[in-house]
């Protein structure tokens, strides 16, 4: 029986991932179109790009439903590159740029998978990505305004595009801004009231047809124009501009691999294994070399196509190899459909989903929790939009790196008590005002990695709290610390020689194996010795309690 039954599922998943791809490729192939415009090149590098990289993952991802070509923010960041390599370059030179850009970002990929630098993944903060994803979404939909309303100007900063656009305003055309407004209404409504329907396939579709039988273009209406059918040619990149492309290509780099194990995590059910974030480096890194050679841009993981993919039921890696196919069938029977596209279809498809970069929520809720965090967001959205995609990129790692570096710099230090009647020990506060306390004992809770960077700022907070309570005893609770570098356990060696020196007895509590076998082997453990050194808080509290008491009753038993 269980061997009549494995050809059934088989069949069964083969039907889901036909489907899953085929229903994929209606919303993958029009926004490729549209991303390809985004980065200033020929429409039908979108196709390209939907084609050699979707099938090198298939072949090498780990992701099930993960859907890979390129995105919005892969995108806008190839576009500011090649507008700063090659500014100015005819079609033919631009082809051979991006190709270099395409080749170099998949190097840089491969060689992070080689050295194992998947943690990479985590690198930029959360609250800093989402303003950086931010900053994108209103950069891209002002960049594509001039597109949806008829403009025409020559582009430059984001302050200039904006300044552009609202002197434009006057001078536009109200029929391709009729069109652009009506491609985001459809989509809108389709995605609204249908969701399970192809709107961008749909609304490029109809798009097609009123300019085919309308005559739109006699109107004023751009149309894209020629679009080469066929499969890709071999393009071999030029070496000779590395050394200028290298930084942009890492932070292209960069996202791809963020934005590809983000989506692959996303969308991974109960059921699959967790994406190895070191294979979708290297997947993803051939996926883009390979592409390279065909003309293909930097490419990465979608997050709505994946959301499609998945919604579809697609079960493996062979719903890509189906959406792979459909774009090789509209390479080879559709590009003379596609060029009677307009392009403010294209700039209403870029401008709707670019919107989904954008959550003012996930700022509101940042503040709510933490307002330091709020302004790294802010600080990562205004970065991209004064500065550029690429220097806004840099801010949000910076951004993150100092953030990270102020959490590491000045870890807390928490004074503790006990709740009565348990062995909970917390820090006091005005909602548990009965919580006990232990004359002659400080006890305090130390979290983090004790290091050089932050050794003598812990020291700045522990002095003022012993002249406060004066205590004979300053217990340290080190189950929060998870390291401690040997700069700070010598400074920890002169604080316990100074307090004793004072009549002040250090006592440490609950160390992990590892900083317990580093304190044995130094100073301060020959100093403390096992007696000073104990398994958790309540069993220190309770030693020193009794020796304290102890100690009181000889002095009060001694002759005077």
């Amino acid at each position: 029986m269980a061997t009549a039954e494995a050809p059934l599922a088989t069949g069964m998943r083969l039907r889901y991932d036909v489907v899953a791809g085929l229903t994929a490729a209606a919303v993958v192939i029009p926004k490729a179109l549209a991303y390809a415009t985004i980065a200033g090149l020929p429409i039908e590098v979108g196709l390209y790009t939907a084609f050699v990289p979707m099938i090198v993952y298939a072949l090498l991802g780990t992701s099930r439903p993960l859907s890979v070509s390129t995105t919005t923010t892969i995108a806008i960041l190839t576009g500011a590159e090649l507008s700063q390599v090659a500014p100015g370059a005819d079609v033919a030179q631009m082809i051979v740029v991006t190709a270099t850009l395409t080749l170099m970002v998949g190097a840089i990929l491969v060689a992070a998978s080689l050295l194992r630098l998947g943690f990479v993944a985590n690198f930029i903060s959360l609250p800093v990505l989402v303003g950086f994803k931010a900053g994108i979404g209103v950069v891209i939909i002002v960049d594509q305004l001039p597109k949806l309303m008829g403009l025409h100007f020559e582009k430059g900063s984001f302050v200039h595009n904006l300044g552009e656009v609202l002197r434009g305003l006057g001078h536009l055309s109200w029929p391709t801004l009729a069109v652009g407004v009506g491609t985001i209404l459809a989509l809108t409504l389709i995605e609204r009231l249908r969701p399970r329907w192809p709107a961008p396939l749909i609304a490029v579709a109809g798009a097609i047809a009123g300019a085919a039988l309308l005559g739109w273009q006699s109107h004023g209406v751009d149309l894209v124009g020629t679009v080469p059918s066929g499969f890709p040619h071999l393009t071999l990149p030029d070496l000779s501009l590395v050394r200028q492309m290298w930084p942009g290509a890492c932070g292209i780099a960069l996202m791809s691999f963020t934005e590809t194990i983000a989506v692959g995590r996303a969308f991974q059910a109960s059921n699959e294994p967790l994406p190895s974030a070191n294979r979708e480096l290297l997947a993803t890194g051939v996926g883009n070399a390979a592409g390279a050679l065909f003309g293909a841009m930097p490419s990465g993981g979608g997050m709505s196509q994946t959301a499609v993919n998945r919604r579809a039921g697609a079960r493996t890696q062979m719903a890509q190899l189906v959406t792979a196919a459909a774009t090789a069938a509209t390479m080879l029977l559709l590009a003379p459909m596609i060029g009677l596209m307009p392009h403010a279809t294209l700039a209403a498809l870029v401008i709707v989903y670019s919107i989904g970069l954008i959550h003012p929520a996930d700022f509101r809720d940042i503040l709510r929790v933490r307002r330091t965090e709020f302004l790294w967001a802010v600080a990562a959205f205004a970065g991209v939009m004064l500065l550029g995609t690429l220097q806004g990129i840099l801010v949000a790692i910076v951004v993150s790196l100092i953030a990270l570096a102020q959490q590491a710099a000045d870890p807390p230090v928490r004074v503790l008590g006990r709740k009565r009647g348990t062995n909970v020990f917390r820090p006091p506060s005005s909602e548990n005002p009965d919580d006990e306390t232990f004359p002659g004992l400080l006890l305090l809770r130390l979290e983090g990695r004790l290091f050089f960077v932050n050794a003598e700022r812990v020291a700045e907070k522990i002095r003022p709290l012993i002249a406060q309570h004066r205590p004979r005893y300053v217990v340290l609770d080190m189950s929060g610390l998870f390291d401690l570098e040997y700069s700070a356990l010598s400074a920890l060696v002169d604080a316990e020689r100074r307090h004793r020196a004072a009549g002040v007895q250090l006592v440490l509590a609950e160390l992990n194996p590892e900083v317990y076998a580093m304190v044995r082997r130094s100073p301060l453990g020959e100093a403390l010795g096992e007696e000073r050194m104990f398994f958790n808080l309540e069993i220190a509290v309770e030693r020193l309690q009794a020796e304290a008491a102890a100690a009181a009753t000889q002095n009060t038993e001694s002759p005077t």
